[in-house]
């Protein structure tokens, strides 16, 4: 990548706490239609694609020592206006999942919240359960509706837990399993999920899977990051987010990640210029 560049501290991989402000929601995103070439309909093909599609192992987690500095160098060569970013912002520094339940419990709860709103419904939730070590499918189960309402959580966020903890404990999902899972594997198990959309998912592979190649195309904040970065008259589109960003891979989650940094210090400039 050339020069080295000299970052003296890392910024946190700041997840955003609500899905994108667009009147499109993100379970509705629409993606690229691709054709699908029919195959035999028996028994033996049946199980040799099943096993296929969830046996290919995902890229490394950009927590892997040294995965950042690849995402950086690809992504400076692969993109002249990226690269200036690139070099402006600090990378991104990644804080362990140490469980994809806690973190997809988590997500519910922090969904459609003000930070501050979430963050204490979520403290209040931990006491009921005895801490994030006993955040597990029994312990979810075992609180009653009525029980979680008392602490802030609504009535539809309890059938979501529920629903979770449920798919968890009779094995569709387990944290192995989504923790082996290709990318688009886990977007089609976890949207089965009650209250788990498009967005979310997205979401929850960048910050706590720390998935590489992940390109959040329904967050409001990338799209307007991609409109700034090339100067396009409009919002992109998701296929057209696909077609721009392509250059990008296999490390779009970084730069998705720059986007938000890229309209953070736009926001920024534009406060001090008013003050000013």
């Amino acid at each position: 990548m050339g020069k080295p560049v000299t970052r003296s501290h890392s910024l946190p991989l700041h997840e955003p706490s609500s899905p994108p402000l667009s009147t499109t929601t993100s379970s509705k995103i629409s993606f690229q239609s691709r054709k699908i070439r029919k195959l035999p309909t028996n028994k033996t093909t049946t199980t040799t694609t099943a096993i296929t599609s969830t046996s290919i192992p995902p890229l490394k987690p950009l927590s892997h020592k040294g995965e950042i500095e690849l995402a950086l160098d690809h992504l400076s060569k692969s993109d002249p206006l990226l690269a200036p970013l690139l070099n402006s912002h600090e990378p991104p520094a990644l804080n362990p999942c140490t469980s994809p339940f806690l973190s997809l419990t988590k997500s519910i709860l922090f969904q459609q919240l003000a930070t501050n709103a979430a963050k204490s419904i979520y403290t209040r939730f931990l006491t009921l359960c005895d801490g994030e070590s006993q955040v597990n499918p029994d312990t979810v189960l075992s609180l009653s509706a009525p029980k979680l309402r008392e602490i802030g959580v609504s009535g539809r966020k309890a059938s979501y837990l529920h629903d979770l903890a449920e798919k968890y404990r009779n094995g569709s999902l387990s944290d192995s399993s989504i923790l082996e899972m290709n990318d688009d594997m886990l977007l089609n198990r976890l949207t089965e999920v009650k209250g788990i959309g498009v967005w979310s998912v997205h979401m929850f592979m960048l910050f706590s899977l720390h998935r590489p190649d992940v390109l959040p195309v329904g967050d409001l904040g990338v799209r307007k990051g991609v409109q700034s970065l090339y100067g396009l008259k409009d919002l992109p589109q998701a296929l057209e987010m696909e077609q721009i960003c392509e250059k990008w891979k296999p490390y779009r989650s970084v730069g998705s990640w720059y986007m938000w940094r890229l309209m953070e210090a736009k926001a920024l400039a534009n406060k001090a210029a008013k003050k000013a």
